[in-house]
C-alpha cells in the first residue's frame, strides 16, 4: 500500500509547476525517437515470426475434415488484433523500453542530477517524466498497428511458403464475420498499456536509492511489475469491454 500510495502522489506531480510548451515540445520529440522508432526493428522482427507460427500451429491443430481451411485465416486475424499485437508488443516493450526509462532515471538519481533539477526550483518528474509518458502514449499504438498488420503478413508468408494452405483461403479467412470493435479494443489496450509501461518503469527509477547495483535492480523490477500489470489490465478490459 505504501508502494502504491507513493505511485499515485508521483503521478500528481506530473502536473505540478509545468515547464514551457516548448521545452515539452524538444524533450517529447526526443523521447519519440528514442522510444517509437528505435523499436521498430524488434517489433518488426517479433511480429512477423509471431504471425507466421501462429498461422503453422493454428494448421497443425485444425486437422478435422468438416473443418475449412479459411477459418486459419480468421484465427490467426482475432487472435492478432485481440492478444498477440497489443499484449506480446507489450511485453517486449517493456523489457526494451521500460528498462531503459528506469535505468535512465536511476542512473540519473544516483549521480544527484535529479536533485541538482530540485535545487534549481525545477519540478523534476515533470521535467524528466511527463515527456516519457506522453511519447510513450503517442507512439506504441502505432508500434501496435504495425505489429498487427507484420504478423498477418507473417502469417499470409508462412501460408504461402509453408504448405499449410492456400493463400486465398487465408484470405477469405481474413475477411471472415470481420468485427470493427476489435481494432478499437486492441487500440485501447494499447494506450493502456503504454501508460502502465512508462509510468512504472518511471516510479522504480525515479526512487531508486544506493549505487549501480541498484540501478539493475529497479530496472529488473520495472520490467516484472510492467508484464504484471499489463497481464492483469489485459483481463480486466477484456472481462469489462468483450465479456
Amino acid at each position: 500500500m505504501r508502494k502504491l500510495g507513493e505511485y499515485v502522489l508521483f503521478l500528481g506531480a506530473l502536473f505540478k509547476n509545468p515547464e514551457s510548451f516548448r521545452t515539452y515540445a524538444k524533450l517529447i520529440l526526443d523521447e519519440c525517437i528514442l522510444i517509437g522508432i528505435n523499436s521498430i526493428v524488434l517489433v518488426s522482427i517479433v511480429s512477423v515470426f509471431m504471425g507466421a507460427v501462429s498461422t503453422l500451429q493454428t494448421a497443425y491443430n485444425l486437422v478435422n475434415p468438416l473443418i475449412p481451411d479459411n477459418v486459419i485465416g480468421l484465427v490467426v486475424r482475432d487472435l492478432t488484433i485481440l492478444e498477440l499485437a497489443p499484449t506480446i508488443t507489450g511485453i517486449i516493450f517493456a523489457g526494451k523500453v521500460g528498462s531503459s526509462i528506469a535505468g535512465n532515471l536511476g542512473t540519473m538519481r544516483i549521480t544527484e542530477q535529479i536533485d541538482a533539477l530540485e535545487v534549481m526550483g525545477i519540478n523534476s518528474v515533470s521535467y524528466l517524466v511527463l515527456p516519457k509518458i506522453v511519447a510513450t502514449l503517442f507512439m506504441y499504438p502505432f508500434l501496435v498497428i504495425l505489429a498487427g498488420t507484420l504478423a498477418i503478413s507473417g502469417g499470409f508468408l508462412a501460408a504461402k511458403f509453408g504448405g499449410v494452405l492456400a493463400p486465398a483461403d487465408y484470405f477469405i479467412g481474413l475477411k471472415l464475420e470481420f468485427n470493427t470493435f476489435s481494432v478499437y479494443f486492441a487500440l485501447i489496450k494499447s494506450v493502456v498499456f503504454a501508460f502502465l509501461v512508462s509510468s512504472i518503469s518511471a516510479y522504480m527509477g525515479f526512487f531508486t536509492k544506493g549505487g549501480a547495483l541498484e540501478v539493475g535492480q529497479s530496472s529488473t523490477r520495472a520490467v516484472t511489475v510492467s508484464c504484471i500489470a499489463i497481464l492483469l489490465s489485459d483481463f480486466i478490459l477484456a472481462q469489462l469491454l468483450l465479456v
